[in-house]
């Protein structure tokens, strides 16, 4: 308890079913008088996803224990809570309020359903409403977010699972009472349960309201993005009420579709959706358009519409030029790019491929697509002029020295660090290697590649260009760029 306080919590909840050799009198009197926050008891039975198995009549005398003892709130099941509540009128301090609870750990049901549920947890003369359900998709907290106006007491609502994670960032916006968060991993207790400091720290959780713009990333998977850190850091220097969040997203135009409202602004857009975002969009750049793939989606404020873009493009480019100006020293490079002539071999055809090979294209660039299915980067080759080879022939391909190497594929991201893309041996012929993977920072593609000599291009920095670019766009501001690099150069 002392630690929330001193993370930022204003509530703790003690959750008793996972004590171990519990004595109720003596253990809850200790509890309540040493409490450093407002406390929450919880006495949760496994028949509704806790830990207690013992006598029932047992568990509910250790809640109304708690009431005498003067906690600031019990949490009691929605299956037992008419009986209790009746049987606490004599014992009910004016400070204790009590929690009606329901969880369900299969599924969201439909806002009608959930209308009903939040109707029948009022009725047994709750203070306070709680339901917990579980997202397989994320549009199912959209459900929940549209019943917190239904209820007429205090509502806490939250889904379960990474899908459900909005559920717990966004809840004060939407009109929640409170939202739960960890003392740290393994500490959750529920499935995607965000920790207490990411809460404060990096959603600034306190300061969410009905005004505050969403953004966020949308991937699948989403979880090892930095975006959150970068963005709502960068918001909270230009004074933005805004926040940013990851949307582990299946399926993007159903996502679309649901969150269309304009409090969620706008988007950033990664694997494996940038190709499809596309056709989501309602207007798409000409250079987006080109690439046929867009990382950035913002909804214009004039009519709602999807604008789509595409800031990888500039981001990696101009990241790979400027390292190898660095490496050829030549001094004024005027309107010529250095990538002119070189031949280029792009890994990856899908959206990061094709941002990555149009713009070497325009550079002037002689480029090759290599990927692991052939047809794919034929397709891509075609389009941009260039040269296709199956990904397994890559390590003998080697028609000249010099060459530039750009990574776009997933291969050696966390966790899969040991992966490469291209042996050691055949990293020899090539001048620059560039890594889209930015987890880690230092990837075993560009660890050996230095190695060998080569100058290498991490993908963070192409992340912190194209981030600078999407925080424009979102924002219509200049990006903070120098609190940008300091962000990322910390993580």
């Amino acid at each position: 308890m002392q630690q929330a306080k001193v993370d930022g919590a204003d509530i703790v909840e003690i959750r008793i079913d996972f004590l171990k050799n519990f004595n109720p009198k003596a253990d809850l009197a200790i509890l309540l008088k040493e409490r450093p926050l407002p406390i929450i008891i919880t006495y949760r039975p496994k028949w509704e996803g806790g830990e207690y198995e013992g006598d029932e009549a047992t568990r509910l005398d250790v809640l109304r224990l708690a009431i005498e003892l003067d906690a600031d709130f019990v949490d009691v099941e929605l299956q037992v809570a008419t009986d209790f509540i009746k049987s606490t009128h004599d014992k009910k301090s004016r400070m204790c309020k009590i929690i009606v609870s329901n969880h369900n750990s299969k599924s969201t049901p439909s806002v009608e359903e959930l209308g009903h549920l939040v109707a029948r947890l009022q009725s047994t003369g709750a203070d306070i409403v709680k339901f917990t359900t579980t997202a397989t998709n994320v549009t199912d907290v959209a459900r929940i977010f549209q019943v917190f106006s239904h209820s007429q007491v205090p509502i806490i609502a939250s889904a379960s699972s990474a899908r459900g994670l909005i559920s717990s960032i966004l809840c004060p916006k939407f009109g929640g009472y409170l939202t739960f968060g960890s003392l740290g991993a393994r500490k959750e207790s529920a499935s995607g349960q965000p920790a207490l400091t990411d809460l404060i720290n990096i959603y600034r959780i306190k300061n969410l309201g009905k005004d505050t713009k969403v953004f966020g990333i949308i991937g699948n998977p989403v979880g090892h993005s930095k975006g959150p850190i970068l963005h709502n850091q960068a918001f909270r220097e230009i004074g933005l009420d805004a926040v940013y969040v990851p949307f582990l997203v299946d399926d993007l135009a159903d996502f679309l579709r649901v969150y269309s409202s304009p409090d969620f602004a706008g988007f950033s857009v990664t694997i494996p959706h940038k190709e499809a975002a596309v056709q989501c969009c309602d207007e798409v750049e000409p250079i987006a358009q080109s690439i046929g793939a867009v990382n950035t989606i913002v909804r214009r404020r004039s009519d709602g519409k999807l604008i789509g873009y595409n800031t990888d493009y500039t981001g990696a480019i101009s990241a790979i030029e400027d390292g190898l100006k660095g490496r050829l020293s030549s001094g004024d490079w005027g309107n010529t790019s250095p990538l002119s002539g070189r031949l280029f071999v792009v890994i990856g055809a899908g959206g990061a491929g094709k941002a990555l090979a149009y713009g070497a294209k325009e550079k002037g660039a002689r480029v090759v697509i290599a990927n692991r299915n052939y047809e794919r980067a034929k397709a891509l080759a075609n389009l941009v002029g260039g040269e296709a080879i199956s990904l397994d022939k890559l390590d003998s391909f080697c028609p000249e020295n010099g060459m530039i190497l750009a990574n776009t594929t997933s291969v050696g991201m966390h966790p899969n660090v040991m992966e490469t893309p291209l042996s050691k041996e055949a990293l020899g012929a090539y001048n620059l290697v560039f890594d889209a993977v930015y987890t880690p920072k230092v990837t075993r593609l560009l660890r050996e590649a230095e190695e060998v000599g080569a100058t290498v291009v991490s993908g963070l920095e192409m992340f912190i260009r194209q981030a600078m670019g999407q925080f424009e766009l979102f924002t219509g501001s200049s990006a903070p760029g120098a609190l940008m690099r300091e962000i990322v150069a910390r993580l």
